[in-house]
């Protein structure tokens, strides 16, 4: 293994998309820019220095209006951790960090085709997840 870690697999673990009405969807439809991204990671240690991460996302508006609604998708990868890899902070890092750069594109794909085939379509996020960034934020 050249790199830290190897990705042996990914693939969707859950989704979820409610609208519960025409009067919401059609509300949605118009203040969809409202929503934001929410980003949650979690972990399950396997055997053999394998690792089953994941990766949330949920789109949603944190505002008090009653017409909303829920987007959801977990993500899981599992990946295998270099035999020499030890460090408990390197292997931190590439849970949350490294591996997510990998997985990410192909997550954020998958979301916005399940927006797209809600009835939300052409929807983009604007702002990229820097997850160097959300890591080195953490750590402060």
């Amino acid at each position: 293994m050249s790199k830290k870690f190897k990705i042996l697999t990914q693939f969707v673990k859950d989704m979820s998309c409610e609208t519960p009405d025409v009067e919401t969807y059609l509300y949605v439809k118009e203040y969809l820019k409202n929503y934001n991204l929410n980003i949650d990671i979690t972990t399950k240690p396997l055997k053999n220095r394998m690792i089953e991460i994941n990766t949330k996302l949920s789109y949603t508006d944190k505002g008090k209006t009653k017409n909303k609604s829920y987007f959801e998708i977990t993500y899981a990868s599992i990946i295998k951790i270099d035999e020499q890899i030890k460090d408990r902070e390197v292997i931190e890092k590439i849970i949350l960090c490294d591996a997510q750069k990998e997985i990410y594109p192909n997550l954020e794909k998958v979301f916005l085709n399940l927006l797209s085939n809600s009835g939300f379509p052409n929807i983009k996020f604007e702002k990229k997840v820097d997850f160097e960034q959300l890591y080195n934020q953490r750590l402060n």
